[in-house]
């Protein structure tokens, strides 16, 4: 049963940068989308970035463009998120989750069928 796992989340100052990483220790990740989505209190679950499984083609959420990028090491069977220049409006929790299919862009949450615990990240100073 595929099992996916966030980490690298934590407190950082604005304009800083962390990265998260989404591990799948069964070993399949390489085989779906994977995407990245953020929910802040009170606020709906937001897309951030997305990668597919054929070309690993990238999808970003308008608010994180040029800010973000998402990247894979299939070797690892991980999926990161690389976050630079972090603002306050970045806080929140960030869940990996994966889809079935390639949508070939930043699908809605309710496209994707496993997810990951999610894992905090605050930008505050």
């Amino acid at each position: 049963q595929v099992q996916l796992v966030e980490s690298g989340g934590g407190l950082v100052q604005p304009g800083g940068s962390l990265r998260l990483s989404c591990h799948d220790s069964v070993g399949t990740l390489k085989h779906f989308a994977i995407g990245w989505f953020r929910q802040a209190p009170g606020k709906e679950r937001e897309g951030v970035a997305c990668i597919m499984s054929s070309d690993n083609s990238t999808y970003y959420g308008d608010s994180v463009k040029g800010r973000f990028t998402i990247s894979r090491d299939n070797d690892k069977d991980t999926v990161y998120l690389r976050m630079n220049n972090l603002n306050a409006e970045d806080t929140g929790v960030y869940y990996c989750a994966l889809a079935g299919h390639d949508h070939g862009f930043m699908a809605p949450s309710d496209w994707y069928d496993v997810w990951g615990q999610g894992t905090q990240v605050t930008v505050s100073s």
